[in-house]
């Protein structure tokens, strides 16, 4: 559980908001959209309590969801701080 709750820690600091539809314990899934012309601009994430996981879901400039799965905090973490957004919370 220790792991997980870096993971959310961790996501909030790179601007992630949890989502209402959020309902199984298994799963958090939160949200963050970006001001600007990004190819990132609206990303959703899944932490997963059983893959112990967190996996950053977007749509690309040619309009196909792609997703990226961080098995450790730090790599998430490395992963914000590579793509820098101005991010706006709803």
């Amino acid at each position: 559980m220790e792991g997980l709750q870096a993971f959310e820690t961790a996501a909030r600091n790179g601007g992630f908001i949890e989502m209402n539809e959020s309902t199984n314990r298994g799963v958090l899934w939160l949200k963050r959209v970006a001001l600007g012309t990004t190819t990132q601009a609206h990303q959703l994430m899944c932490i997963d309590s059983l893959q112990n996981n967190a996996t950053i879901f977007w749509i690309n400039v040619l309009g196909v969801v792609d997703s990226k799965t961080f098995r450790g905090v730090p790599a998430l973490q490395e992963w914000f701080d590579s793509t820098p957004q101005t991010i706006l919370q709803r």
